[in-house]
């Protein structure tokens, strides 16, 4: 009786011309944005100069890697998928016009992104996508390994981090006896030129990890590392902190746009 009924009903709609047959589910994903479509259903609708010149581009970049197309091409292959159907070109000059280079766009923040002309959500979204892999692929490598061994590759993350970030910011690398990294952590954000550091919270987050050693690393959105006299005065009252509680104090690492400095190296410490 049902299935007579359903029929009927089937029947009825297709003479109304509202169903010409049953509607079959597609397995395609859905977009992650409104304007996304899979590859095979962008090229019906680009323009063929710009579906050849992603192709080209993307065989460049598979044939040489990074290191074979300059910043506003690699911008470009980012660009690709947040804007499907249309020259992404200028709007990589665009970008790095504004935020210098390639680092400097991803890490731009978010309000600042959105309000350059041509980038939405989607566009914002892909550039915060690379720059947290791009964290994540530098912190894994010096997470949990020596730390003398792996030197060049925590200063490497440390200016991945923050040399592009436009406030400074604190954190503190906590090790274990034997100097293997055990945790990473950012314990304070402050304006353009200060930020709040409490000797106390840093060797009593030490105790709690059962750290045997620590250093300090913050950031200058100026550009320059030297240290100013509120840093050296700051590091030496974490200094006196940890050694009262016989935690070690390898170094304080100021980061620049380009460079940085140790305290250890430049005789602070």
């Amino acid at each position: 009786m049902r299935r007579a009924v359903v029929n009927l009903l089937l029947r009825l709609l297709r003479q109304c011309g509202r169903m010409s047959k049953p509607r079959a589910f597609s397995d395609m994903p859905l977009p992650l944005f409104a304007n996304d479509v899979a590859e095979g259903q962008r090229s019906a609708s680009q323009p063929s100069y710009i579906r050849d010149h992603r192709t080209r581009l993307r065989s460049r970049f598979l044939e040489g890697g990074a290191a074979a197309i300059p910043d506003y091409e690699l911008l470009e292959l980012v660009l690709f998928r947040a804007i499907p159907r249309r020259d992404v070109k200028p709007l990589a000059h665009a970008l790095l016009a504004q935020f210098g280079d390639f680092n400097g766009v991803i890490s731009a923040p978010l309000d600042r992104l959105i309000a350059l002309p041509g980038v939405g959500e989607a566009v914002a979204t892909e550039l915060k996508i690379v720059e947290a892999a791009a964290h994540r692929l530098a912190r894994a490598r010096v997470l949990r390994r020596q730390v003398i061994s792996s030197w060049d590759a925590l200063l490497d993350y440390c200016h991945t981090t923050m040399a592009h970030a436009e406030i400074e910011q604190f954190r503190v690398f906590y090790l274990d006896r034997k100097n293997i990294l055990i945790a990473d952590e950012e314990q304070a954000r402050g304006t353009i030129d200060h930020v709040p550091v409490y000797p106390r919270e840093v060797v009593k987050r030490a105790l709690h990890l059962n750290a045997s050693a620590l250093i300090l690393v913050h950031n200058h959105p100026s550009g320059d590392p030297t240290p100013s006299a509120a840093d050296i005065s700051m590091t030496r009252q974490v200094q006196t902190a940890a050694e009262a509680l016989g935690l070690t104090l390898h170094d304080h690492i100021v980061i620049g746009k380009s460079s940085e400095v140790s305290f250890r190296s430049s005789g602070f410490l």
